[in-house]
């Protein structure tokens, strides 16, 4: 399997009706990662499902994403708290992406890579950072293929 974890582009500090899962792209986080996706593009990715959280700011990267969805794309609440393996009976996908929020991205590519959630500081996620892992969908068992800052996949998006 390939696994690629994406945390949610950049985000409003505050909504407007101060709920944290009703906060937004800002407009510099949508276009950087717009820019981001194009990166993707021209490395060839495909998914062939996207799982998403259910806040709004990860419902937007997702969004952003659609270009590069093959198959279902749809909401998992999973991916708004601690990663756990009721995660993994949801992603039934060869391509998968999962859009999530920090610390959780961190906690499951170290859990995944390592076996050890606590090694979390190791995989540290910006806004809008997608890391690539590949192997059998367990704690310990996929590798670290490539983890690519936004600013980097924006960067070869522009070209």
């Amino acid at each position: 399997m390939e696994l690629y974890l994406i945390r949610h582009a950049e985000a409003e500090e505050r909504s407007r009706t101060g709920r944290d899962e009703a906060r937004a792209l800002t407009t510099r986080g949508r276009d950087e990662f717009a820019r981001a996706v194009r990166g993707l593009e021209r490395l060839g990715i495909e998914f062939d499902q996207l799982l998403h959280s259910p806040l709004l700011r990860a419902m937007e990267t997702a969004d952003l994403l659609a270009e590069c969805v093959v198959g279902e794309t749809r909401v998992a609440n999973e991916l708004a708290r601690d990663p756990s393996t009721e995660l993994f009976a949801l992603c039934t996908g060869l391509r998968v992406a999962l859009v999530g929020h920090e610390p959780w991205m961190s906690e499951l590519t170290a859990w995944l890579v390592t076996g050890d959630r606590s090694r979390s500081e190791v995989f540290a996620f910006k806004k809008g950072a997608i890391a690539s892992l590949e192997g059998e969908l367990a704690p310990g068992a996929m590798r670290l293929v490539a983890f690519w800052p936004p600013a980097t996949l924006a960067e070869l998006g522009r070209k």
